[in-house]
């Protein structure tokens, strides 16, 4: 055998481990999943490790994902591929500190990590770049707790989401809050107060208000507090922590006795869930009764006695409350406290399909609408 050809075949067995892993991570039983008649989710991108925030490109067609455990950013284009196999991502940039923040407004790609603000300029531009460019706009507050920020962008303006260094506790401002960027004058000033931890915010496709989950505060029991669907309308609500949850309760510690004076939530959501991503459907691939409707995506307890999440939830908006609050599609949780996967955050696609990544699979899955037949 000549050296050329000994050399190919090493390289063929030292990586040949690394395919066979990645095959098995990527055999997930989605079986399991129960979807409404007529739907169904199939295996979109995997392995993507650790796939939290989803954003799709200026360009339409190229989808980033935030990974805070790895450090990286992961980009992949969709568009005519076979869609027999999922696709492969490939890494944009990586040796971020938590990059879970991401969103983009024009060509410009903003990426909010625990400690920074940065822009990536025409980020599409920079696919094929080794060396990415970027720019910090800004530092964050470096805290571990609660410091995988969510960003949503709109305008001028970023929204980024910096939550309690605690599980309940007074902190000063800029902490527990929704903070707003000005990209015109660099001002940095609070949006909305008292959120305690919001891994979720997207606006409303008509009143163009922020819509945020909140994640509800740990040892009240198994049943208290809920979580929390919010809308802040306007600038300087301030939606309660530490000192009232949900709608009407007084925290043990910190509370005031009286609820009223805060924003209640717009739904108040099951107790631990852990409610991370939403939107609002606009999409015209799922019936027509579907327009409109609020998915969330439920990461799932982690410290409840029974667990409870692990699922997409759907509500009906009513005005700047929502209603009808229940299960879209289950079985992540299976057999009562089996977890197979943790569904993140979901990307509504041009063709009206719904992308959701999964940071416990590894994975980004698709739910589409097949049809009656």
């Amino acid at each position: 055998m000549r050296k050329g050809t000994t050399r190919y075949v090493f390289l063929i067995l030292l990586l040949l481990p690394i395919t066979l892993l990645e095959a098995r991570k990527c055999k997930l039983p989605l079986h399991l999943l129960k979807v409404p008649p007529g739907f169904a989710v199939e295996l979109f991108a995997c392995p993507v490790p650790g796939a939290r925030s989803i954003i799709l490109a200026s360009d339409k067609k190229t989808v980033f994902v935030s990974s805070r455990k790895e450090g990286v950013i992961y980009y992949f284009t969709y568009g005519g591929e076979d869609r027999s196999k999922p696709l492969t991502p490939k890494i944009f940039d990586k040796g971020l500190k938590v990059p879970n923040g991401i969103t983009f407004l024009g060509n410009n790609f903003y990426v909010a990590t625990q400690d920074a603000l940065y822009v990536y300029p025409d980020a599409l531009g920079q696919l094929s770049k080794i060396k990415k460019v970027k720019e910090k706009l800004l530092s964050l507050p470096d805290k571990r707790w609660h410091g995988w920020r969510y960003m949503v962008g709109k305008g001028s303006y970023l929204y980024i989401s910096i939550g309690a260094p605690c599980n309940v506790c007074e902190k000063e401002i800029p902490f527990a809050t929704i903070m707003r960027f000005n990209l015109d004058n660099k001002d940095f000033e609070p949006y909305a107060l008292g959120v305690r931890n919001s891994v979720g915010m997207t606006f409303h496709p008509e009143t163009g208000e922020l819509w945020f989950t909140d994640n509800g505060r740990d040892f009240l029991g198994d049943d208290s507090p809920p979580d929390e669907l919010n809308v802040a309308y306007k600038k300087g609500l301030h939606f309660g922590f530490p000192y009232c949850h949900g709608k009407d309760i007084s925290d043990p510690k910190f509370g005031r006795g009286d609820c009223s004076k805060f924003e209640p939530p717009a739904a108040e959501l099951g107790p631990h869930v852990a409610s991370l991503g939403l939107i609002f459907y606009t999409g015209n691939m799922f019936p027509k009764d579907y327009k409109g409707k609020i998915f969330i995506a439920e990461h799932g307890s982690w410290n409840r006695s029974t667990k409870i999440g692990y699922r997409i939830t759907m509500l009906t908006p009513k005005g700047r409350k929502a209603v009808d609050y229940r299960p879209f599609i289950e079985g992540w949780l299976y057999a009562s406290d089996k977890v197979w996967g943790r569904p993140v955050d979901l990307l509504q696609l041009p063709d009206g399909s719904i992308l959701i990544t999964d940071d416990y699979a590894d994975a980004v899955y698709r739910l589409y609408w097949k049809g009656d037949h």
